[in-house]
């Protein structure tokens, strides 16, 4: 061999490794400006729990439902573990029927009569109890005794406003219900309640907005290791999909699959994703659309893939920072109309 090939092929070795070091360097500096972006937190993000707006854990049969949990007499606190529901009716997003008992009674036998339930499958209704001090409690307790009970029915949701059929049949429950507690009824009237239903609704479709971006991918990919690789960077599961959470403990934006199947779906393939940003449900943040732009490119650097608009078409340079100042000023908005973004107001009145 000459001396000229053992110098190229020294050379060549010298390019190689070279490449090599610049591509090390590259992924370790991506890697650290991801890590720096997570969400601060003390546990295995994959072992934490999410509030997923359905309420509290179910105790027992029939009162799961309604967000309430049977305690004994001598728990007066949250149960372990759970978030405390609300409490008291909201007057802007809430209408109420309230049943006065004539005499007090114990949550052990409104638990009884509670079974059925007031599910209305889009129209949620919270029981909300008046004990004999006057303090309202979404929990029931087994042995405190209560003087009265409200039923707070929300007034509209994506699925729109409560309808006159849905008042009604709320109406009747209320009244059944009241006759098994020897309870008179109290409440406002049909017309009223439409009118503030199809006002908030209104309200609601003008500030509503979600945002998407399609992860392409270049190959088809098990939902799997989708998962993996997602959860490896911060993603948490959450039912079908996956949350990324902020450190406000709050879901900011959220990655699923484009087909709409859910992302636990085994080990099936798939060539699309999802991330969603929903403007209402999500605390303002001046950069959230891009915190969820650079975490997506970081998520197709990882699986092999690209970023692209809801047209299919790669981000402009910049297309982050118009985005944001658009939403900003639409959180605003919802600020004024008393539907913060990442509220628990706005959070049941944006769903469905």
């Amino acid at each position: 061999m000459s001396e000229l090939q053992i110098s190229l092929i020294a050379l060549g070795g010298i390019v190689i490794l070279a490449i090599v070091g610049f591509n090390w360097w590259q992924d370790r500096r991506a890697r650290q400006k991801m890590q720096d972006s997570l969400p601060a937190v003390d546990e295995d993000p994959l072992l934490r729990a999410i509030d997923d707006d359905e309420g509290p854990e179910r105790r027992e049969p029939g009162l799961g439902s309604l967000g309430l949990t049977a305690q004994s007499a001598d728990d007066d606190g949250d149960a372990v573990g759970q978030t405390a529901p609300l409490a008291e009716p909201d007057a802007m997003i809430e209408a109420v029927i309230e049943l006065h008992m004539t005499q007090p009674v114990s949550g052990r036998e409104i638990a009884v009569h509670l079974r059925d339930g007031f599910d209305f499958g889009r129209r949620p209704v919270r029981v909300v109890l008046q004990a004999e001090d006057g303090s309202l409690s979404a929990q029931l307790a087994a042995e405190r005794l209560y003087t009265a009970v409200q039923l707070a029915v929300l007034l509209a949701n994506r699925a729109g406003p409560i309808t006159a059929i849905e008042w009604s049949q709320l109406w009747g429950k209320a009244q059944d219900l009241a006759e098994k507690l020897e309870a008179s009824v109290d409440g406002p009237e049909q017309n009223d309640v439409l009118a503030q239903a199809n006002e908030l609704d209104s309200t609601c479709a003008t500030l509503d907005a979600q945002v998407t971006l399609t992860l392409v991918l270049n190959d088809r990919r098990t939902t799997t290791d989708l998962v993996s690789s997602a959860t490896a960077m911060g993603f948490v599961n959450h039912e079908s999909h996956l949350s990324w959470i902020g450190d406000h403990g709050l879901e900011c934006f959220t990655l699923s699959r484009a087909d709409g199947q859910p992302l636990n779906a085994g080990m099936s393939h798939v060539t699309q994703l999802t991330l969603l940003l929903d403007v209402p449900r999500s605390p303002s943040n001046p950069v959230n659309f891009g915190r969820m732009m650079e975490v997506g490119q970081e998520l197709a650097r990882r699986v092999g893939g690209e970023i692209v608009d809801d047209q299919g078409n790669p981000l402009a340079p910049g297309a982050d920072v118009t985005i944001d100042q658009q939403l900003q000023a639409l959180c605003s908005q919802l600020e004024a109309a008393g539907l913060t973004p990442g509220s628990d107001r706005a959070r049941r009145v944006f769903s469905g």
